[in-house]
């Protein structure tokens, strides 16, 4: 088709000048799928079409062939426009699956005879506050896909074996000429395989794999948290043609504990103290993830305080030491007293030269009716 004759790409697409790219390539989509060889056999006019919007596509879809283009038309093109082969990489991503086309561009996964990894597992474990900071054994359920025993994941029932595939010669592709370029098709007998099982395995019927649900071994260690991911190796699912098993991936969720807060490996907790403590100095118990400690609390402690007990939090994955308790210290008013309660506080407020307030009537029948 001489240059001169060539159709305005921008009316080849059905599209308006402005459009983005994801018109374009809509657009291209249409075309393709409307005129290709395989829906117009024994078509030229048809594969002419397909051929000329496929160069429409490589040259609007390409930012710096595109502004040439819109400058100069297809005299200012050169060698830039013209269908191009190689371009079919981003081709085969915009038509997908259909007609093969991931197979034809070399976009799409093949099956194979080479030994290929399986596929690795994910399993979802919930475990306690306490499991999590100090390790646990547990024994997961996990299903998953194996090789079938009967025929070692052959496929083939016991005593045969797999035989040649005679649509493609255990090629696994059929190769044929269709239009203006050369087809490669997974084969349709062996679906790639390059090999057909004449008798398949009772035991899988063919597949050679089999379900299972297998009792998995699996020690947690002490200072997961919460969204800690553990990997156990080859216990995934079995390969293909005697490829390595794929891995089991645990992944870990903790529930929260009623006293204890976790942040990376220290813990964290609350700890009431009356006013007498936290003005004269105490030693109380407060607990701790191991369990109750002495905490020594100091003449003139404050409201909101934090005392750290060392290495009393969580154990650190590599097992080189723990993390830090940290106790939040809160002081306690009481809400009403005795007399002599009172008595040494009024005493108390006049040593400071503090003056509490003067008692109403209302406050003295309460203490009235309360004695």
């Amino acid at each position: 088709m001489a240059t001169t004759e060539k159709r305005d790409y921008y009316e080849v697409l059905g599209i308006e000048r402005g459009a983005g790219l994801d018109e374009i390539k809509k657009a291209y989509r249409k075309l393709a799928l409307k005129h290709h060889p395989d829906k117009n056999p024994g078509n030229p006019d048809a594969e002419e079409r397909f051929k000329e919007g496929a160069e429409a596509y490589g040259v609007l879809s390409d930012d710096e062939k595109r502004a040439r283009y819109d400058r100069y038309g297809h005299q200012g093109m050169g060698g830039m426009g013209g269908f191009d082969p190689n371009q079919f990489a981003d081709f085969g991503d915009i038509l997908g699956d259909l007609f093969g086309f991931g197979d034809f561009f070399g976009t799409g996964r093949k099956r194979t005879t080479r030994p290929a990894r399986g596929n690795d597992l994910r399993y979802d474990l919930e475990l306690s506050f306490e499991d999590a900071v100090f390790g646990k054994d547990v024994t997961l359920d996990v299903p998953r896909v194996i090789s079938c025993a009967t025929c070692n994941g052959s496929g083939a029932k016991p005593g045969t074996q797999p035989v040649t595939c005679g649509g493609c010669g255990g090629k696994g592709q059929i190769r044929y000429s269709q239009g203006f370029f050369a087809v490669a098709r997974t084969c349709p007998q062996c679906g790639g395989a390059g090999k057909v099982i004449k008798d398949p395995c009772a035991t899988c019927s063919g597949a050679g794999r089999v379900r299972e649900e297998k009792k998995i071994a699996v020690k947690i260690p002490a200072g997961v948290d919460d969204g800690s991911r553990l990997r156990v190796a080859g216990e995934g699912e079995a390969g293909w043609n005697s490829g390595p098993a794929g891995d089991l991936y645990v992944f870990i969720s903790v529930t929260e504990h009623e006293k204890f807060t976790r942040r990376d490996y220290d813990l964290h907790s609350q700890q009431s103290i009356s006013f007498t403590q936290a003005a004269l100095g105490a030693e109380i118990q407060t607990d701790t993830i191991d369990g109750a400690e002495v905490l020594k609390v100091p003449a003139g402690t404050q409201p909101n305080q934090v005392f750290r007990l060392r290495s009393k939090g969580v154990q650190f994955l590599d097992g080189s030491g723990r993390g830090d308790h940290y106790v939040h210290v809160s002081v306690r008013i009481p809400s009403t007293l005795t007399d002599e309660q009172r008595r040494l506080l009024e005493e108390l407020a006049s040593l400071e030269n503090e003056h509490p307030p003067e008692r109403g009537v209302l406050d003295k029948v309460k203490d009235f009716f309360t004695q």
